[in-house]
């Protein structure tokens, strides 16, 4: 075991030396190469080119509309219409949206026609004229024994909104 230790020794202490070696070595094919390129003859330097002056620009149109900000109407007329009541309490059935919503029946009591919607969960609502339903601000205007007809309001994009009917119908 101590003559392996010793071999594996006197190997690591030659071995900068053995790498020492191989790198010395005769340059002078590097040298002659240096010395063919500091003769050749040295290549002309193109001129700047000219630089031309600067001519400034005075931007004049800082009166005009921003085209990053939407066109307002120039009339209020366009934003009269229909709206939605802005402090009203939500009803419950605002959160379902119109489609799944579903017309399960009719209850008639005390005089008063009653239409049957059932949410998708399942769980049926009694709904008159003048309820709220769809996140359209969706009003009942009217309940028959076969649908129960809703007016909503969707925003025209110019700043006002406009009247859909649509329907609940008896499945």
């Amino acid at each position: 075991m101590i003559g392996r230790l010793q071999k594996i020794r006197s190997v690591v202490a030659l071995l900068p030396g053995l790498i020492l070696i191989g790198c010395g070595g005769e340059m002078s094919d590097l040298r002659d190469y240096i010395e063919e390129v500091k003769a050749r003859p040295g290549g002309r330097i193109e001129p700047l080119p000219q630089i031309k002056p600067y001519e400034s620009f005075a931007y004049r149109g800082d009166e005009l509309r921003s085209p990053f900000s939407p066109d307002r109407p120039a009339t209020r007329a366009v934003a009269s219409g229909p709206r939605p009541i802005a402090d009203r309490n939500k009803e419950f059935l605002e959160q379902f949206p119109l489609d799944t919503l579903a017309m399960v029946g009719t209850l008639e009591r005390e005089g008063k026609v009653f239409g049957l919607v059932q949410t998708n969960d399942g769980l049926v609502h009694r709904v008159l004229p003048g309820n709220y339903v769809g996140q359209n601000d969706g009003r009942i205007v009217g309940v028959t024994e076969a649908s129960i007809e809703v007016e909503e309001l969707l925003p025209n994009g110019l700043g006002s909104f406009f009247k859909r009917s649509a329907s609940i119908g008896l499945d």
